[in-house]
């Protein structure tokens, strides 16, 4: 799956609607990090024998591996845009499969029993419709669960952003940076699930993530909210870019005494089920 924007999603596709490829490798290296957010999100699915399950943004597969090996008797499908995303994924005849489609349009050929969105979202302006359409594909019983990163106006967004639109830059990233308006807050998204006949189940999670090696910020926000600004520029000046991010974030996030770099990471998470 995907994050993150950030990244997040136990290495997921978050990367809905963006046209820059993606970089497997890059994107799973915090998998283990990227994936508890996943993983506390369908601890709170209680749907004990779904038969059908959807994973929305699934990105190379791995968490979707994990809701076919958790509900052994569902038929599971994870849907993604990205084409090199899905040939990382690894499905299994007749239990879990995979389909490219764009989580904007998709349709399942039947109602789902269980529908999964882990760190997608807010790479689709006006995602609150999706909210209330993959709503409609709910059975009673049924559950969507939901995950977004809440980030929008930490450090390492607020400082990309800013950096976007600075003078040097401004003229061909003025508009490209992170807006802290990106997602919604937990209350609004209750709000969104109510109204979509749902009982809501919301809560907000910051994860305090360390990190090691070289720039692991940087390494962190590369493979989501910086692709796509890096991909608009050439090869010499996105150097030259990241280079200027790089340092901004060495202040904003300094190494601590035994090497690590801690990232406080907020997430926010959105459970809701029909009860008729």
């Amino acid at each position: 799956m995907t994050e993150a924007g950030e990244p997040d999603g136990g290495a997921r596709a978050e990367h809905q609607g963006s046209t820059a490829a993606w970089d497997v490798a890059t994107y799973t290296r915090f998998a283990d990090e990227r994936s508890r957010p996943f993983l506390d999100l369908v601890a709170r699915v209680g749907v004990p024998s779904p038969r059908t399950v959807v994973d929305m943004g699934c990105g190379e597969g791995t968490m979707t591996a994990a809701l076919a090996d958790r509900w052994p008797d569902a038929r599971v499908t994870g849907v993604d845009s990205s084409a090199e995303m899905l040939a990382a994924a690894r499905p299994r005849p007749g239990r879990l499969e995979f389909v490219q489609g764009d989580v904007r349009d998709w349709q399942p050929g039947a109602p789902v029993d269980v529908v999964v969105s882990n760190a997608v979202l807010h790479w689709v302006p006006g995602h609150e419709d999706l909210i209330a359409r993959w709503a409609g594909w709910l059975p009673p019983g049924g559950v969507l669960a939901v995950q977004v990163p809440g980030n929008w106006r930490a450090p390492s967004h607020a400082l990309l952003d800013a950096l976007c639109r600075s003078p040097r830059w401004a003229d061909r990233l003025g508009d490209a940076g992170p807006r802290p308006d990106t997602v919604r807050e937990p209350a609004e998204y209750a709000d969104l699930v109510t109204a979509a006949g749902l009982e809501p189940d919301v809560w907000e999670t910051t994860y305090l993530q360390r990190l090691t090696g070289p720039d692991p910020v940087l390494a962190w926000v590369r493979s989501t909210v910086l692709r796509p600004v890096l991909a608009r520029l050439s090869d010499d000046d996105a150097v030259a870019f990241t280079a200027e991010y790089a340092t901004a974030l060495r202040a904003a996030y300094p190494e601590q005494a035994d090497g690590t770099t801690l990232l406080p990471f907020r997430r926010i998470f959105v459970v809701g089920t029909r009860v008729s």
